[in-house]
């Protein structure tokens, strides 16, 4: 038996599915993640980006309407991997000054995943004539860039707090001469 060959409509729908599933983990993580956050301005960048994000789920389920195709969430191994690692980040930084740091690390890791996946969706779109669909991709990636663009603001800010001083074992500051 033959089988058929994919085409783009069929990744289309793939990759739907799966940032489907990626933004409800999302919104999960973003809530955690302001429930964690000591500086009040992370926290409520977190909050406000988990309430843009559960509005991004309604607008898949739009897009998934307009293909004609059901709603569904395929498991995002790479949304995975990125909550496991915040988690892990969590418990291994949870108590100390860079906390809130390696937070918005890990935020902007979802975020940069985001981006290029609804950059990838939104071209997709269009080329397979789904304007309106590709229109509400694009609002969702321009809510993606635009929050990646407060969290660098706000890690520039708090990065600062949770630094130390750089030191260089042995190095004495003092250069040794070679004698020729």
């Amino acid at each position: 038996m033959a089988t058929k060959s994919k085409t783009l409509q069929d990744a289309f729908y793939e990759t739907l599915k799966d940032v489907y599933y990626a933004e409800k983990q999302s919104v999960r993580a973003l809530k955690k993640s302001a429930k964690a956050a000591e500086h009040d301005e992370l926290r409520q960048a977190f909050e406000t980006h988990a309430e843009e994000s559960a509005n991004q789920v309604e607008r898949l389920q739009q897009v998934f309407e307009i293909i004609g195709k059901p709603a569904r969430a395929k498991t995002c191994e790479a949304m995975q991997g990125l909550t496991s690692e915040m988690e892990e980040d969590l418990e291994d930084f949870g108590d100390s000054p860079a906390a809130d740091a390696v937070l918005v690390g890990c935020a902007q890791a979802v975020e940069h995943y985001e981006i290029a996946r609804y950059g990838t969706l939104k071209t997709w779109a269009t080329q397979l004539g789904h304007e309106d669909a590709a229109k509400l991709l694009d609002e969702t990636l321009q809510e993606e860039k635009r929050t990646d663009a407060l969290l660098t603001q706000i890690a520039e800010r708090i990065n600062v707090e949770g630094a130390e001083p750089a030191t260089s074992a042995g190095n004495t500051g003092k250069a040794k001469s070679k004698a020729a």
